[in-house]
């Protein structure tokens, strides 16, 4: 079964996504960013964090998610023209919480999730810990998810053109 999201434009704007990307380096990052969506529910939450994606990132088509943290989904989502297929997994004792993003030929990035509850304070501590963001010399302060905008009028996902970029701290 596919669920198609819509994507029509409304008349108020989409509400921020709250996504942070570890700065671009030559070593490898087991955590390529955090994300802070504002529910459980995945079909809400999920289209709106993959629109805010970098055009890099290329097309993402499939996406792995802790099965007991998250609402029902069906195992496939139709975003703006294109299939994205879900996979519930148990949570791994090493990577709880984590979101998985698959782009054939391009990789794999893995986001840490910040449980929706959370208060802005642990927000900005855990955001700190997965990021290395708290690391001496590097200001000493932890920053929250800075929040980007939400996708464009259309939503897309695909390489015909994303909303506004998640920026690359």
């Amino acid at each position: 079964m596919i669920t198609t999201v819509p994507t029509a434009p409304s008349a108020l704007p989409p509400p921020l996504v709250r996504l942070r990307l570890a700065p671009h380096g030559a070593l490898p990052r087991r955590i390529d960013g955090v994300w802070w969506p504002y529910s459980r529910d995945l079909l809400t939450q999920l289209p709106k964090m993959l629109a805010a994606l970098p055009r890099a990132w290329g097309d993402i088509t499939g996406v792995t998610v802790d099965a007991a943290a998250w609402s029902a989904a069906p195992g496939r989502l139709f975003v703006a023209n294109q299939v994205v297929r879900l996979h519930k997994a148990p949570a791994s004792p090493h990577a709880p919480d984590r979101v998985v993003l698959l782009s054939p030929g391009l990789g794999r990035w893995d986001l840490q999730v910040i449980p929706p509850e959370a208060t802005k304070e642990a927000a900005a501590l855990l955001t700190a810990t997965a990021l290395d963001d708290g690391r001496p010399g590097a200001g000493g302060e932890a920053r929250l998810p800075a929040p980007t905008a939400a996708a464009g009028p259309r939503g897309r996902v695909g390489p015909a053109g994303r909303g506004t970029h998640a920026p690359r701290w």
